[in-house]
């Protein structure tokens, strides 16, 4: 793992159960981990992907995710298909070890998406969870009760100011991922 890229990914649904709900947006930082003896890696952003999905059956949509992740026609207007966005994060992720806030959620949506449209994932067969290394690492925190981003990225002063959008809840990841790792 320590000789892989990391793909930090981020993901907006349009709902919480992948057989029905669809992926809407899809963020991704590409990061080289340098090696530093002794001191952890120096992580360097290579590479990012933010596109929006335009979704194909919005009938099927639950209103709170639409409102919550910033859905609008105007804003997807020039959306791609899923097809078309995973073929280009697995380009840029090739070989990646998959990273994520609840990296469980993202990854089963992922993979319905991969079975739906047959395209072939080329990702490291590990992941890493950042909500499992908070969990860990910040357990006897008394001022962290809740492992959510959002709790995550309040705890570390972290900014999210457009919270809910792939492309900026993937670097506020990325942030708390440095913090719990003492980069």
């Amino acid at each position: 793992m320590k000789k892989h890229n990391l793909a930090f990914v981020d993901l907006e649904t349009t709902g919480l159960d992948p057989e029905k709900h669809e992926i809407i947006e899809v963020g991704c930082l590409i990061v080289e981990q340098l090696p530093r003896p002794g001191k952890g890696p120096v992580l360097r952003i290579i590479d990012e992907l933010n596109l929006r999905v335009k979704p194909e059956h919005l009938e099927t949509a639950e209103p709170e995710a639409l409102r919550l992740n910033g859905y609008n026609e105007a804003d997807w207007l020039f959306a791609v298909d899923l097809k078309s966005v995973l073929e280009a994060l697995v380009k840029k992720a090739a070989g990646a070890v998959l990273v994520g806030q609840n990296v469980s959620f993202d990854w089963t949506f992922l993979e319905r998406g991969f079975e739906r449209t047959g395209v072939k994932h080329n990702f490291h067969y590990h992941k890493l969870d950042l909500l499992s290394i908070a969990f860990a690492k910040l357990y006897d925190v008394e001022a962290v009760q809740r492992f959510s981003l959002e709790a995550l990225a309040d705890y570390f002063g972290i900014k999210n100011e457009r919270a809910h959008t792939a492309a900026s809840d993937i670097k506020v990841t990325f942030e708390i991922y440095k913090r719990l790792l003492g980069i």
